[in-house]
């Protein structure tokens, strides 16, 4: 039977939440934390939140989504995990990329593709350069919220909400109101997404048989781009070289590639609406393992440790999100959210943390010790990381969390400046700067950089400058399509890619 939980009131700084109904399916014991449920995020205080004007329409919205299906499954965020575990133990590397912020324009089948090709060629170099798996997960099918230093803007002399992203409100300044309806929407198109990326994976998008695109035109320097031809044919000569001995069977993995999909959890009215208590695929093994010792020692079946009913609280929106470092209060109700779900979560790790902050972050959200449970994504600034990484790394070594976290860079948070002329971007070498230096750095700790976390797209836009393609200022106005902040167009991420892989194999 199942027993309905009373969500607790809401506290003064969440009025942005409606009254959210919450089911259990059984008791929360063995292996759980008690004082958790999905909405007791409500009564701690928020940063970032949305205040609707129509709170019958948000409860509407939020109903909705309670009542459908999830977007992601159990099965594929404990596959994920597993990958995640490999990651913080040296034996995988995981490449992060996508959107600054989607747009619902953005699910279409060829923008889908052109980021699915991209990712899979960045893994491909940097499966190189590491000489280790590479993990993928999409910026993409979900990744529609964004914080803001300021909720208002000026217009035309006028002050309007500033835009948040598809999912609250519109780029328009006629659609700046918040609207829940959108919540819905963000939902229909983050699981069309999904949809298209298994189904292009399943169609072969991903076979390594397929020749792939590895047109190096656009770099100038004839040294560089020697390098990066010599890499590229290292690439096809190893899977020329597999298909010639008969490696590139059905069974061998080359025709497809696990994708994952990610995204901030900012908006926590839609992030509970879609938290499902499901059956755990490790507490099914761990019974099965039980039973089958129980049978040969002749001792009662014992339960499984994760819950007496083999649930966990999933949240079914993404198989990965993570904590923005606007949000990342411990007392606030982002971290209260994220401390009870079963999914693999990062953190955004930036100047203002406090090493002794970033210790008592990890006991919250990773109390039992998982492996791979939590990532921390640094983002500095070329300038500030090598006075802000060291001690940050320092107090984790020496922590009880030591080896459990992976250490994942994201260098473009922290790199984004103006032009003269307004237009917001970020420059190639300062974002390779600071990739550069979290290897070394990490490299010199006793330490290791587990993975890359960028802002890329497969078009070709021009909104950093820098690179191969030698963008400069006057450029960046020929296709700037960015709503939000500036991203990697697909010759300069595979060009970073190409620069990781040499440091890992130099390293």
């Amino acid at each position: 039977m199942e027993e309905s939980i009373k969500p607790p009131a809401l506290s003064t700084d969440g009025k942005a939440a409606a009254s959210l109904k919450t089911t259990v399916n059984g008791p929360q014991t063995n292996g759980e934390i008690s004082d958790w449920t999905p909405s007791s995020w409500t009564t701690k205080p928020i940063k970032q939140d949305v205040v609707y004007d129509d709170r019958k329409a948000v409860s509407k919205a939020l109903a909705k989504l309670e009542r459908s299906p999830p977007i992601v499954s159990p099965t594929e965020i404990c596959k994920l995990k597993k990958s995640l575990e490999d990651v913080a133990l040296g034996k995988a590397f995981l490449l992060q990329g996508g959107d600054c912020a989607e747009l619902f324009d953005y699910c279409e089948a060829s923008m889908i593709e052109s980021k699915i090709k991209l990712l899979l060629q960045m893994s491909l170099v940097l499966i190189y350069g590491a000489h280790k798996p590479v993990v993928r997960i999409a910026r993409m099918a979900g990744q529609f919220a964004k914080p803001r230093s300021n909720s208002m803007e000026q217009h035309n002399g006028k002050t309007i909400p500033a835009f948040r992203g598809d999912n609250i409100n519109g780029y328009d300044p006629e659609e700046r109101t918040p609207d829940p309806s959108r919540l819905v929407s963000a939902y229909f198109h983050s699981a069309a997404t999904s949809n298209y990326i298994r189904v292009s994976l399943g169609s072969g998008i991903a076979d390594l048989h397929s020749p792939l695109d590895w047109e190096l035109g656009h770099v100038k320097d004839s040294g560089i781009k020697a390098k990066y031809e010599r890499i590229v044919d290292s690439i096809t000569e190893s899977l020329r070289f597999m298909r010639t001995v008969g490696a590139d069977s059905a069974s061998s993995g080359l025709e497809t590639v696990d994708l994952y999909t990610s995204h901030e959890g900012l908006l926590l009215e839609y992030e509970q609406s879609l938290t499902r208590r499901l059956k755990s695929p490790a507490a099914h093994r761990t019974r099965q393992a039980a039973s089958e010792t129980s049978k040969r020692i002749l001792l009662p079946e014992r339960e499984a440790t994760i819950s007496d009913d083999g649930a966990e609280w999933y949240n079914t929106s993404a198989h990965f999100i993570w904590i923005g470092d606007r949000t990342r209060a411990l007392d606030g109700a982002h971290i209260e959210y994220f401390r009870g779900i079963a999914n693999p979560i990062g953190v955004k790790v930036g100047p203002s943390m406090a090493a002794e902050e970033l210790v008592a972050l990890l006991d919250i959200l990773n109390p039992k010790l998982e492996t791979g449970k939590i990532t921390l994504i640094t983002r500095y600034g070329e300038h500030k990381i090598s006075s802000l990484l060291p001690s940050h790394i320092h107090a984790v070594q020496h922590s009880r969390h030591n080896g459990k976290v992976i250490w994942q860079c994201d260098p473009m948070h922290g790199n984004t400046f103006s032009t003269a002329q307004g237009i917001k971007t970020r420059n190639f070498s300062s974002i390779l700067s600071e990739l550069s230096s979290a290897l070394s750095i990490h490299r010199d700790h006793d330490s290791f950089l587990g993975g890359v976390h960028l802002e890329l797209t497969g078009e070709a836009v021009t909104e950093c400058v820098g690179g191969s393609e030698g963008l400069k200022d006057v450029d960046l106005s020929t296709n700037y399509t960015s709503y939000c902040d500036p991203r990697l167009n697909e010759k300069q991420a595979l060009e970073l890619a190409f620069l990781v892989a040499e440091s890992l194999r130099e390293g």
